[in-house]
């Protein structure tokens, strides 16, 4: 007896923050689903791997079986697990539908829908579901939670405090020494006089930078450094008990959550390197003709589409909670559901006939 096809597989990497975007929209569409989760072999979960539709990239041993019956529809998120999606897409004969979170590499056409924050230059199609900021949300009850436990342990640092999280390098930003030395200084300068500053790095944060910090910590001021073993991180404490926090503008997930929560943020930039692609991009950009021809180049996988951090910058620059758009992206995805369902009438011609 066959197994009824299931109807929706969110493909999960090892990013818990893309991760909770995609299971978001999936709880909110009221339809079960079913969850695949996939590993990368060691050269692969740092490096990026080739784009294609392919399982070359997985650790196969550590994933979730990937075998039919095939799901109606995966959502999805990251270059890594979207090469599992139209893997599943091509195995299916093309009648999984993909709904991408972020911005595809190639095969733009392979997704029926695209979820792009405002940081992504995409173009306009129907299939393009424009955003302001990503759909990460932190559960306020876990914030708040986790403040508590910490409560005593920060009790004396001096009040205001002073949240200063570090990101990572991430194209085209620098972060190196130099980078963590200015931004020390510069938001030292900014803080209320008698106040305190903790410093939290992330799972990006350069060894170099985490040295430097380290070097220059001001007295009485406090410093985490990430430990990818898992070991205790203040983070979601110091969401709910800094005053103010200053983070390094390479970090859409920190930026967003901060901003979520309607605390007052100062966005540090950091210094751009623009890549050699880049640099001819922006040398074509009046010649005539050159804005077609990159648009060719882009939806073929030969170039990137550009991301362009400033414009979530400007939208958190402008002083105002931003809206969380979950039910809009969960009514488009409800829709393309809506459209499986109903019969295909040039289908039944070809039946017929």
């Amino acid at each position: 007896m066959s197994r009824e096809r299931p109807r929706i597989w969110l493909v999960l990497g090892d990013k818990v923050g893309d991760n909770r975007q995609v299971e978001r929209v999936a709880e909110a569409l009221g339809e079960p689903f079913e969850i695949r989760r996939v590993r990368f072999l060691p050269r692969w979960q740092d490096g990026k791997p080739p784009f294609l539709p392919s399982l070359y990239h997985l650790d196969r041993a550590a994933s979730d079986p990937l075998e039919g019956p095939w799901p109606e529809l995966i959502l999805t998120i990251g270059r890594r697990p979207a090469m599992v999606a139209l893997w599943i897409r091509r195995r299916s004969g093309n009648r999984t539908r993909i709904v991408l979170f972020g911005r595809p590499k190639r095969f733009f056409d392979d997704f029926a829908l695209i979820i792009a924050p405002a940081q992504y230059g995409l173009p306009e199609r129907d299939s393009v579901v424009r955003l302001g900021l990503p759909l990460i949300r932190l559960d306020p009850e876990r914030v708040e939670a986790e403040a508590d436990r910490w409560r005593e342990r920060l009790a004396d640092l001096p009040r205001p405090l002073t949240v200063l999280l570090v990101g990572g390098r991430t194209k085209p930003y620098r972060m190196d020494a130099d980078t963590a030395r200015d931004l020390l200084e510069r938001t030292r300068a900014a803080m209320p006089e008698g106040g305190g500053l903790y410093i939290s790095t992330s799972r990006r944060t350069p060894p170099a930078v985490v040295e430097t910090l380290a070097r220059s910590l001001p007295p009485g001021a406090r410093l985490h450094t990430f430990d990818a073993g898992g070991g205790e991180n203040p983070y979601l404490a110091l969401l709910g008990l800094g005053d103010r926090f200053v983070v390094t503008g390479d970090s859409v997930s920190m930026l967003t959550e901060i901003a979520r929560l309607g605390k007052p943020l100062v966005i540090h930039p950091l210094p751009v390197e623009a890549s050699r692609a880049r640099r001819w991009q922006d040398a074509l950009g009046g010649v005539p003709g050159a804005a077609r021809a990159l648009r060719w180049a882009r939806e073929r996988g030969l170039l990137g589409w550009p991301r362009n951090l400033e414009a979530l910058h400007d939208l958190l620059g402008a002083g105002q909670t931003p809206e969380d758009e979950l039910e809009r992206v969960a009514q488009r995805v409800r829709d393309l559901l809506a459209a499986a369902d109903r019969p295909d009438p040039e289908a039944h011609q070809r039946r017929e006939t």
